[in-house]
């Protein structure tokens, strides 16, 4: 079978499918993946073919427009302004987004381009399967992840998660009413209403699937990213030269201050008595010294579990990487569903806490460190979840759905 899988977003938002992409060429399908130009060796190796789109989701984020984001002082306000961003970048994308999906025999759509995948592939006439790495869908259990963490009620969290929805249609809809420019029917309310069969891309260890879900809305454990290389001589020296370190980093997260966000962190670490090892990242994150280095991209599968601790911005990609190495966390959610995640691994135990961004000081952070580091209860639980982890096979479910896709 043809497969494209299509994607947008940042690092976290990819590198998820190119896995998942990996597990469906071993079963003999031919998997194409579009995301953005930059991620194009995310897939190196894999088998999976890569087709780039426009738009430079890193540069965007370090724009006037992106430097907005951290204006915002509330989830909502944040993910007003996202969309603002989002809207432009859809519009770039269409075209070529619509000339990859006519290679393909059935779509994958990534969560973060539902109803503009959809459209395209109700006008190609081909089956489409939702891909979500987030519970995006409404439901009564918790509110719109996007949105925050507070409770809102049953009526409100199921409302919380409509508008959201809502909103990601509108965002979507000049796009959806310009595929008739690219020789495209664009679909009628009711076809892009219609309920979606969509598959979730993480564990119901981590979250369980919520009892007022309709049929169609699956959670298939976690597509684990294709990762190629190794560690570097001089992170190897580092590891071999002490105690397990602290990982801290930020991934796609981008910062107002990265020059005052880093020496809190330096701070923070030397004050727990704990070597670190600090990752660049989007956010320009940078420490010196001799129990302090400083890295670029690294695989996560071979670096966590050697560490005491991972501190992260809790994105869903690098959750369930934190959650597969076994190790503690100390979740610093920046922005959009990070507080949603950040709150299910304090539930789970393996977080002793969170640290949002916006209250990150070395005053805040080093308790955490040291609860993190020396309480054994948190590697504990953590190290049994990852064992269960282990045992799960996320591109099963998905190559089962492909035998019943829905128009």
């Amino acid at each position: 079978m043809r497969i494209v899988m299509m994607t947008a977003g940042s690092r976290g938002d990819v590198a998820p499918y190119t896995g998942l992409g990996a597990g469906l060429v071993r079963a003999g399908h031919e998997v194409t993946l579009a995301a953005h130009g930059l991620f194009e060796p995310l897939v190196a190796g894999s088998g999976v073919r890569f087709r780039p789109l426009p738009v430079d989701p890193r540069a965007e984020l370090h724009s006037a427009r992106g430097r907005r984001l951290h204006d915002a002082a509330t989830a909502a306000g944040k993910f007003v302004r996202l969309a603002s961003m989002a809207r432009r970048a859809v519009d770039e994308m269409t075209a070529a987004l619509v000339e990859v999906a006519r290679e393909g025999e059935v779509l994958l759509v990534g969560g973060s381009l539902g109803p503009l995948g959809y459209a395209i592939a109700d006008g190609l006439s081909v089956p489409a399967l939702g891909l979500h790495l987030q519970p995006l869908h409404p439901t009564g259990e918790f509110p719109a992840p996007v949105l925050g963490t507070r409770s809102l009620g049953t009526v409100g969290n199921r409302l919380s998660g409509q508008a959201v929805m809502t909103s990601v249609e509108l965002l979507f809809s000049d796009a959806v009413r310009s595929l008739r420019r690219h020789g495209l029917v664009t679909p009628g309310r009711s076809a892009r209403h219609r309920a979606r069969p969509v598959l979730h891309g993480y564990s119901e260890l981590v979250v369980p699937r919520p009892r007022d879900w309709p049929a169609g809305l699956e959670v298939s454990g976690y597509w684990w990213p294709h990762e190629t290389g190794q560690l570097t001589r001089e992170l190897e020296d580092f590891l071999a030269a002490g105690p397990p370190p602290v990982f801290v980093g930020l991934g796609s997260a981008t910062v107002a201050d990265p020059e005052r966000v880093s020496r809190e962190i330096v701070t923070a670490l030397r004050a727990a008595k704990v070597r670190g090892i600090v990752q660049r990242g989007w956010a320009g994150l940078d420490a010196q010294g001799d129990d302090i280095l400083t890295v670029d991209e690294v695989p996560h599968s071979l670096l966590f579990p050697r560490t005491a601790a991972v501190v992260h911005h809790a994105g869903a990609g690098t959750t369930g990487a934190v959650l597969r190495a076994g190790v503690p966390t100390v979740p610093v959610p920046v922005q959009f569903d990070a507080a949603f995640w950040a709150s299910r691994l304090t539930a789970l135990g393996t977080a002793p806490g969170v640290v949002p961004l916006r209250r990150l000081t070395a005053g805040t952070l080093a308790p955490a460190l040291r609860r993190a580091t020396s309480d054994d209860s948190h590697r504990a639980r953590a190290r049994a979840l990852a064992d269960r982890l282990a045992r799960e096979d996320g591109v099963a479910p998905v190559l089962a759905a492909l035998t019943r896709p829905a128009r």
